[in-house]
C-alpha cells in the first residue's frame, strides 16, 4: 500500500523505504549501562529502530544520555504523563510512542505535538485491543477488528486537527484473524505509515507462529512498514526472527538460502543432523556475505534420489544423499561423490573457495 513517508533518525518508514526491523528493551530504564548494552547487542543483530520504556524523568534522562552514542534511532514509549513525552523529545528521542486517549486533555497533547514539531519527529499513535476506547467497546459489543481501526483513524483525524501528519500507527491484537482485519480496514483509509506487530505473541513457540502467519500475511497485501515481533524471550531473538520473516517474502535480501527435504522413509543418511551442521557452518559465511555486498547463493541439502539431484541441480551449491554417501552439486554438475560423513565438510570447503576467488 502507499504511505507517506516519515524520518526516525536515520531510518525511512513508508514511502516505499524498505521494511525496518523494531525491537523493545527489557532493561531496567534507569539502568544507563544494561540499557546501552541491550541497545548495542541489539543494534549488532540487525535491529534498525529501538523502543525504551519511559515510565518516569529519570529514565527520560537516561535516554538523552544513551542516545548520544547508540547509533541507532530510538523511540521512547510514554504512557498517561504527558510531561514524560515532552522530556524524552528534549532528551533526543528520535520518535515517541503514544496513545493519545491515555494522555489526557487536548492542551497535553497539543504540547506534545508543538515539541515534536520543533523537532522534526515523528509521533507513533499505538491502538491496542487491551485498551480501545470505551464507547468504541460499546458501539461494537467487543473488541473488533472494526473498532481497532475506528480507534486508530479517530486517533489520526484528532493529530491530523492539530495540523500534524509527522505520523506512524500502529494498531496491534493478540488475535491474528483480528489483527489482520483491522489492518486491511486501516489501510484502506489512510496513508498513514503503519507499524505491524502482533501484540502479547508469547513465549517463541507459538510466538514465532502467530508473528510468521500474521505479519507475513499483511506484508504480502503490500501492508506494514516498520515491524516487530512481540515474544517473551529475548529481544535479540525477536530481532532475529523478523528478519527472517522479510527474508523469506523476498523483502530482504538472503546471503544464502538453505533449502532442505523434510525426509521420509527412502532416505538413508542421517539427513536432519547433516542440514543443521550445513546451516551451522553457514552462518559466518552468510555474514561476510552481507557484508561485502556479495551476491547470494542457494544452498540445497536433499535426502534421496526422488527429488534430491533435481533440486541440487536447480540450486547453486547442494548435497544429495544416497545410501551412506552422497553426492555434491556445483551449478547443475556432479561434481563429487564422498561418504556421509564427510558431506558437510566437503560442501563448505567448496563454498568456501567459491567465494575466496570472486574476492
Amino acid at each position: 500500500m502507499d504511505t507517506r513517508q516519515v524520518r526516525c533518525g536515520d531510518v525511512l518508514i513508508g514511502g516505499g523505504a524498505p521494511v525496518s526491523v523494531q525491537s523493545m528493551t527489557n532493561a531496567d530504564p534507569r539502568d544507563e549501562r544494561a540499557v546501552k548494552e541491550q541497545i548495542a547487542v541489539l543494534k549488532d543483530a540487525g535491529c534498525q529502530i529501538v523502543r525504551m520504556a519511559v515510565p518516569d524523568m529519570e529514565s527520560a534522562q537516561v535516554l538523552g544520555r544513551v542516545k548520544k552514542n547508540a547509533g541507532i534511532p530510538i523511540v521512547a514509549d510514554i504512557h498517561f504523563d504527558y510531561r514524560l513525552a515532552l522530556a524524552a523529545i528534549k532528551a533526543g528521542a528520535d520518535k515517541i510512542r503514544i496513545n493519545p486517549g491515555n494522555i489526557g486533555s487536548t492542551d497535553r497533547m497539543k504540547a506534545i505535538v508543538t515539541a515534536a514539531r520543533e523537532r522534526d519527529i515523528p509521533i507513533r499513535i499505538g491502538v491496542n485491543s487491551g485498551s480501545l476506547e470505551r464507547d468504541i467497546v460499546e458501539k461494537y459489543k467487543a473488541v473488533t477488528a472494526e473498532g481497532l481501526a475506528e480507534s486508530a483513524l479517530r486517533n489520526i483525524r484528532y493529530m491530523e486537527d492539530m495540523d500534524y501528519g509527522n505520523l506512524v500507527v500502529s494498531i496491534k491484537s493478540s488475535d491474528v484473524t483480528m489483527n489482520y482485519k483491522a489492518h486491511k480496514i486501516l489501510s484502506a483509509a489512510t496513508d498513514v505509515p503503519v507499524h505491524i506487530g502482533i501484540t502479547e505473541a508469547g513465549t517463541p513457540a507459538m510466538g514465532k507462529v502467530k508473528s510468521a502467519i500474521g505479519l507475513g500475511a499483511l506484508l504480502l497485501e503490500g501492508i506494514g512498514d516498520t515491524m516487530r515481533v512481540s515474544l517473551t524471550a529475548d529481544p535479540v531473538e525477536e530481532v532475529k526472527f523478523a528478519i527472517d520473516i522479510l527474508k523469506a517474502l523476498g523483502l530482504r535480501r538472503s546471503a544464502i538460502n538453505l533449502v532442505s527435504c523434510p525426509t521420509c522413509g527412502r532416505t538413508k543418511i542421517d539427513l536432519q543432523s547433516l542440514a543443521g551442521r550445513i546451516e551451522d557452518k553457514l552462518a559466518p559465511i552468510q555474514k561476510r556475505i552481507e557484508i561485502s555486498g556479495l551476491p547470494g547463493i542457494t544452498v540445497a541439502v536433499m535426502g534421496c534420489v526422488v527429488n534430491g539431484p533435481g533440486e541440487a541441480k536447480e540450486a547453486d551449491f547442494g548435497v544429495c544423499g544416497g545410501d551412506g554417501q552422497g553426492l555434491i552439486f556445483q551449478k547443475g554438475q556432479i561434481v563429487e561423490k564422498v561418504k556421509e560423513e564427510e558431506l558437510a565438510d566437503r560442501l563448505l570447503a567448496m563454498i568456501e573457495d567459491h567465494f575466496r576467488s570472486i574476492i
